[in-house]
């Protein structure tokens, strides 16, 4: 499972996307791997996606989950107090619910590596203290 932002899932239903060449190429790259993602992320995806291209766009954010290449994950009552924890830990940057939830889910399935256009997660630190790898 690769753990995906909102970013990618944006730039790669949006051509128009400056992210979208380099988003759309790591996919290819990844084609084997399911993305995993969190409900904070899916929508603001679904939210922006929805300003960009309308019911279309989303619909085909639809689409990655309904044909298997897109999957949730539920939070944990312990995920969701790391993710308040987090955004106050990082309020400074600020730390958006969706990142957060990224990292908590990262820290509770031992992931290391994120799909993301978000350079915060350069900054972002699992409770171990290391940082996860952005892909692209």
């Amino acid at each position: 499972m690769i753990l995906t932002d909102a970013g990618p899932l944006i730039a790669l239903l949006d051509r128009n996307d400056f992210n979208h060449k380099k988003c759309f190429e790591a996919a290819k790259q990844m084609a084997a791997e399911p993305l995993l993602t969190t409900w904070p992320c899916f929508a603001e995806a679904m939210y922006m996606l929805g300003e960009i291209g309308g019911f279309s766009y989303q619909s085909e954010l639809w689409k990655f989950r309904k044909g298997g290449r897109l999957f949730f994950h539920d939070p944990t009552p312990s995920e969701i107090d790391r993710v308040a924890l987090l955004m106050e830990k990082y309020q400074d940057i600020p730390m958006d619910l969706a990142d957060a939830s990224l990292i908590a889910v990262a820290e509770t399935l031992s992931l290391k590596q994120v799909f993301t256009v978000d350079s915060d997660f350069n900054i972002y630190r699992l409770a171990n203290g290391s940082a996860l790898k952005c892909i692209p």
